[in-house]
């Protein structure tokens, strides 16, 4: 049994090493910054630990126009805005971020009520101008001094820059140990949209209508980490995570204007499906339990983290945590199992824990890579670079892959 997982885990290697890597490093940052409004302010942050610098983590990035959005989730104190941009036209190597919208969002309010924004772990930038945050709601959950909000999605206008919604999800679809990080948005109506959100802590999804404003919880055992599937083991720290449904990337609709959700558990080697059409209503999804589809492995020590689906090339791409890579895989395949399954980047330096992966509206790939089982169990080495940003054109992305 052990010869055949080695031999399986060695054929791996081989088709994640098969192709050259194409990405091109656009920002890389040893720590993050911030664009203070003055450098009076700054040192006033510093002197108060409102920014404490070695706490700052990128976690999601975002592309939209000339903009590239990078979230911090508030895991730890000390940072000052946990939604950012930096304007694409900064030609610089490693710029500052700036709060998005404004500073004033991410200021506690009067009474001690919660800033506008909180902690969001992804975004995501939809076609129609819009820009969806989905908020964890949670301060220092790696600390001991841990202060709960009610998760919710903010929805910004990014032609003005302006609050469009922000909803609160209902107590019923929250649970104890739910945790919110990564968010899709079926975005093929402007005025009937839905968004996913994803529960890793305990696993479901939460589906949102724009159009009607209200919620509701979907439940699956797919969601669910496999137990055989929660080791991990990133440049020398070995950890146990049991998150479950992580990575979630959605199609282009289809003739009847539905599109399909692949899913993945973090803590688990297999890729799932559904289609939109019984996640739109959870009395559908529930008598419909078999609509849940397993496509297949990515074999041994292949855990993924994040996933995107470009719509346009129908190409999924996803994070394997443990290999430090990027892989793809074309959906129009009949079949999901690893020799049709392609590498796009791999590096024991520079990709170490790929964080998020967005297509742009202008085709392009972009990755962040943040070392966060470094910074979560050991300690950042401050004299080395260990935040990237990657990007490439998918065409060239793919190229010479196994697809």
């Amino acid at each position: 049994m052990g010869g055949t997982r080695t031999l399986a885990f060695l054929l791996q290697l081989v088709y994640l090493t098969s192709c050259m890597d194409q990405l091109h490093i656009i920002y890389e940052w040893k720590q993050l910054d911030f664009q203070f409004p003055s450098p009076e302010a700054r040192q006033q942050a510093l002197d108060t630990k409102a920014f404490v610098p070695e706490n700052n983590l990128p976690m999601g990035l975002e592309v939209y126009g000339d903009r590239l959005f990078v979230t911090i989730p508030r895991w730890k104190n000390g940072i000052p805005s946990s939604l950012n941009y930096v304007n694409l036209k900064d030609n610089t190597t490693s710029p500052k971020l700036i709060p998005y919208p404004n500073w004033a969002a991410h200021t506690t309010g009067l009474n001690g009520m919660p800033s506008e924004i909180i902690s969001p772990f992804r975004v995501r930038a939809d076609r129609c101008g819009r820009l969806w945050v989905l908020d964890n709601g949670k301060i220092g959950s790696l600390e001991n001094t841990t202060i709960i909000f009610k998760p919710s999605i903010i929805i910004y206008d990014l032609k003005t820059d302006t609050l469009i919604r922000k909803y609160v999800f209902p107590d019923d679809q929250v649970k104890q140990n739910s945790g919110f990080a990564n968010i899709a948005v079926e975005d093929s109506d402007c005025t009937k949209t839905y968004a996913y959100a994803g529960d890793l802590g305990k696993p479901g999804i939460i589906v949102y209508s724009f159009d009607k404003n209200e919620s509701w919880r979907i439940m699956h055992h797919y969601f669910h980490p496999d137990p055989l599937a929660c080791d991990f083991s990133v440049k020398g720290h070995n950890f146990t995570w049991t998150d479950g449904i992580f990575g979630m990337g959605i199609s282009a609709p289809n003739a009847d204007n539905y599109s399909t959700l692949y899913f993945h558990p973090m803590a688990s080697y297999n890729e799932f499906a559904v289609s939109t059409e019984y996640l739109r209503n959870q009395s559908i999804a529930d008598d419909n339990f078999e609509a849940f589809k397993v496509l297949g492995s990515r074999g041994p020590n292949a855990q993924s983290s994040v996933s995107f689906l470009d719509p346009k090339t129908g190409v999924l791409f996803y994070a394997l945590v443990n290999l430090n890579a990027v892989a793809c895989w074309r959906t129009t395949n009949k079949e999901y199992i690893m020799k049709n399954q392609g590498r796009i980047y791999m590096n024991e330096v520079t990709m170490i824990y790929p964080a998020d992966i967005k297509v742009d509206y202008e085709d392009n790939l972009w990755i962040l890579s943040n070392r966060m089982p470094i910074w979560r169990y050991g300690k950042l080495d401050l004299n080395e670079v260990n935040f990237r940003v990657f990007s490439a054109p998918v065409v060239d992305a793919i190229s010479h892959t196994a697809l």
